[in-house]
């Protein structure tokens, strides 16, 4: 099973389990080498998982509408990416049950540039 493999399993483990995530890149901010990419919502890292690329899991932190530094939420789903060494999360606030469809348009202004598929 290759690295990407395993961690891919311990992503899907972590489905319903509650996490901490950081938040560096806030609601409205700018992409740091991309200004044309705005963040639609708060993206960031949780760390207790590395990722393949040697950093701590990145994360897609849905159902707050502020920008927040710090917040806990439950792993949602899975963003496997075909074409990209590093899968994502989804860590969703609150009770709000999200469709596949809701999450690809609320990612999508990152996700358009990779080949994905939403796990649950």
């Amino acid at each position: 099973m290759s690295q990407k493999e395993l961690i891919r399993e311990k992503l899907k483990n972590h489905l319903g389990k509650e996490v901490t995530v950081y938040v560096d890149r806030e609601l409205g901010s700018v992409h740091p080498k991309y200004p044309n990419m705005v963040y639609p919502i708060n993206y960031g890292y949780i760390k207790e998982l590395t990722a393949c690329d040697g950093d701590y899991q990145d994360v897609y932190l849905l159902g707050i509408d502020e920008p927040v530094k710090i917040v806990v939420g439950k792993v949602y789903a899975v963003v496997e990416r075909e074409n990209d060494i590093e899968d994502k999360l989804i860590v969703v606030v609150g009770e709000y049950k999200y469709t596949i469809e809701e999450i690809v348009e609320l990612i999508s202004f990152q996700e358009k540039y990779f080949k994905s598929k939403i796990v649950k």
